[in-house]
């Protein structure tokens, strides 16, 4: 296992592993975490263990450099990598090709360079590979799935059509994938809905998620019914919780407000917090009503 001390210096003083890295706060990681998880995913002869933590923290912008991202999207266009590392490394780009897509004004330039850890051509490189690989369908289906859910972290137009063909394809992990992606790409309100009613409970919280994300007010019945059904698992109470602060803002208060006394200390800060956001957003100018029928 690889070691870094807490002052940032390696070799001296309280040595910091990966596995401390990974149950740390990103804003308590010394100032050359970032040169660990370098060296331990281009080192093959690391432990799996050790290259899987490094891809997964990776990705954090605390961290996130040029050096960094061409080398989580070596470990992706590798197939002589183990499939889970491929995902892992994919996934780790999502975050980063969020925060470029942001930033970018008129397609070729970023609008404040200093706010994305990444140069413009990195950016453009990490699109067009991932395009690429996820086209080539002998690449495995784990690594093609978390593909596309970094990829639209930066929507393209080929996404619709990825999106649209995962979501009918039958295929329980490709749905899933393309109902999480929907909460980035326009033009899946009608599909939304429908996973909204789904029996399986992942595909249902990607679906609460995407609701809120657009503010769709067609899901509001829905998501209320989330908060106030005392069996709703804890993951998907949570999104409802987001969702419902997002979608009616003026009536978040109401119907959040019994949550803020909850035992549970994660509900009750969910509930504090949404209910904060949305008095932020009810307290802002006055907005053309949307409800959410744009999206489909």
């Amino acid at each position: 296992m690889k070691r870094i001390a807490r002052d940032g210096t390696k070799g001296r003083g309280d040595p910091m592993d990966l596995n401390t890295l990974l149950n740390t706060p990103p804003w308590e990681w010394p100032s050359d975490a970032g040169e660990l998880f370098l060296e331990t995913l281009v080192d093959k002869q690391a432990n799996e263990s050790d290259r899987l933590i490094a891809a997964e923290l990776a990705g954090d912008l605390v961290v996130m450099n040029d050096d960094l991202a061409g080398a989580l999207l070596a470990i992706v266009g590798n197939g002589d990598e183990s499939e889970e590392l491929r995902a892992t490394a994919a996934i780790g780009l999502g975050p980063v090709l969020e925060q470029a897509d942001t930033e970018l004004v008129d397609n070729d330039e970023f609008d404040d360079p200093e706010s994305v850890p990444i140069a413009l051509h990195t950016f453009r490189n990490i699109q067009d590979l991932l395009h690429k690989l996820y086209l080539d369908e002998s690449n495995p289906k784990e690594v093609r799935r978390h593909i596309l859910e970094a990829a639209v972290r930066a929507p393209q137009e080929w996404h619709i059509g990825a999106i649209s063909a995962a979501y009918t394809s039958g295929d329980r992990d490709w749905m899933l994938t393309a109902v999480f992606a929907m909460r980035w790409v326009r033009g899946f309100g009608d599909q939304i809905l429908e996973a909204l009613e789904s029996a399986d409970p992942k595909i249902r919280y990607e679906a609460v998620n995407a609701a809120g994300g657009w503010e769709m007010d067609a899901a509001w019945p829905h998501v209320v019914a989330l908060v106030r059904d005392r069996s709703t698992p804890k993951p998907l109470l949570l999104a409802a919780i987001e969702a419902v602060g997002n979608i009616r803002p003026a009536e978040a208060g109401e119907i959040l407000y019994d949550l803020t006394d909850s035992r549970d200390e994660d509900i009750a800060d969910a509930a504090d917090e949404a209910i904060a956001m949305a008095q932020a957003m009810s307290s802002g100018p006055d907005d053309e009503e949307d409800d959410g029928e744009w999206i489909n």
